[in-house]
């Protein structure tokens, strides 16, 4: 996890006067409230919040944008409060086509653990301007059903409900959509009225597919309290093919280390296009505007040496995990693709990188040619001895020339790195009877 080292070193650019410039330059704000009125407010110190839902047992990339914008805002004098939904969770925020399965009390009550500790880790939660942790729970479960639709439902008009756009294109859909989600707007509307009355919270951010639910907490502030505050919602990321950003193979990269590695994690950065790796510096790290375009520059100069990647990579995995562990991921993907030394890499590290690749478990004295059918870098025994004769199969970087040898010199933690061509990759996992 980021250490307090890393959160020390965090800075917004000086060269910006406002930190809604910076905002604005990173690529951060989509929609918003009253520009000026928001520029005015966030002049002195503020309290604001955002809200995360434990729909999962962590948090992805897409909320990573949520919390880096929370901490430049925080870095700027203003007061977080990062909300975990312990009671939107058990609703669930209408999805475009289908309702959600209902978790049970105890997963969210998990979940809700989860995330607080993953915001721990990139807010900080001491001096001045800390941090504190909210749980919607608290206050949702204080009203009886007759208490909510008297005090807050009553300030809700349905055709305004019907129009925000979840609800529009659910109730377009084949599913259509229950009271329970429909009702997940004026949940969340509550909570930013609760939280200005509880701490003085002038400001909400989250995602631009969030603004129906975003108003309906504005709204609910101006119609019960007389008071107006503000919004800020960032865009929803996409790669610049249109597709949707965070996706590996169709799972999302998650926060938690037990779900996406370090090596994963840096793997996916690295492997960032040209034309997306700008943008996602000035979203997804503290590097300055003069220093994102000495990078701007080599990626138009020198495309080919994916300087601009490597960067974001390794900032980016630190900021996630540690620095030890980027270093770790870069070490191992250098020793992999590069010219670094895989016997030089540490057992956990190998393993880690390893996994992500095709991979099987062996025995000891396993050909080449059975190790290169069985991991599918080839078709055949007939393709795999083709392959070694035309010199492109090598084991731990050494070239294999014998179409009958079989696999030896195994690297830390009995394992060992199988590869057809330059870019072809397969780990063998060796069972405990290697000797």
């Amino acid at each position: 996890m980021a250490t307090k080292e890393t959160m020390s070193a965090q800075a917004n650019d000086q060269s910006f006067q406002h930190i809604l410039d910076e905002l604005e330059w990173r690529g951060l704000v989509a929609l918003s409230t009253d520009k000026d009125a928001l520029r005015q407010a966030l002049a002195s110190p503020i309290t604001f919040y955002c809200g995360f839902d434990p729909t999962a047992p962590s948090l992805h990339l897409g909320n990573l944008v949520q919390l880096l914008t929370m901490r430049r805002l925080q870095l700027a004098g203003h007061h977080p409060l990062a909300l975990v939904g312990g009671a939107t969770g058990l609703v669930g925020d209408p999805k475009p086509t289908a309702e959600r399965t209902l978790n049970d009390r105890e997963t969210v009550a998990s979940w809700v653990e989860k995330l607080a500790d993953q915001n721990r880790r990139f807010l900080d939660f001491e001096g001045e301007n800390k941090a504190q942790m909210v749980n919607n729970l608290d206050w949702t479960s204080q009203y009886s059903a007759i208490d909510f639709l008297r005090e807050i439902g009553k300030h809700y008009r349905v055709g305004k409900m019907l129009s925000k756009d979840a609800v529009s294109a659910r109730l377009n859909s084949d599913s259509g959509i229950s009271y329970t989600e429909f009702s997940y707007q004026i949940m969340q509307g509550l909570d930013f009225l609760e939280l200005f009355r509880r701490y003085g919270c002038v400001l909400e951010t989250g995602g631009s597919d969030q603004w129906g639910n975003l108003t309906s907490g504005a709204d609910l502030v101006h119609k019960v309290e007389g008071k107006s505050v503000h919004l800020i919602a960032t865009p929803l990321i996409t790669n610049s093919d249109g597709k949707k950003f965070g996706k590996s193979e169709g799972n999302a990269i998650w926060l938690d280390a037990e779900l996406t590695s370090a090596y994963t994690m840096y793997q996916f950065w690295l492997n960032t296009d040209d034309a997306d790796v700008i943008d996602r510096l000035k979203v997804f790290t503290f590097l300055t505007r003069a220093e994102i375009q000495e990078y701007a520059d080599k990626v138009a100069a020198e495309p080919f040496k994916r300087e601009a990647q490597k960067r974001l990579a390794l900032e980016v995995t630190e900021l996630v995990h540690s620095k030890q562990e980027a270093l770790a991921a870069e070490a191992a993907a250098q020793a992999l693709f590069g010219v670094g030394d895989l016997a030089s890499l540490e057992a956990k590290t190998l393993a880690m990188a390893l996994g992500e690749l095709p991979h099987i478990k062996c025995s000891a004295g396993i050909s080449v040619v059975t190790a290169l059918v069985e991991t599918g870098l080839v078709e055949s025994n007939g393709a795999a001895r083709r392959a070694i004769a035309q010199g492109s199969v090598s084991v731990n970087k050494e070239k294999v020339t014998d179409e009958n040898a079989v696999v030896s010199g195994f690297l830390p933690g009995n394992v060992a790195v199988l590869a057809r061509g330059k870019k072809s990759m397969a780990g063998l996992f060796f069972t405990s009877d290697t000797p």
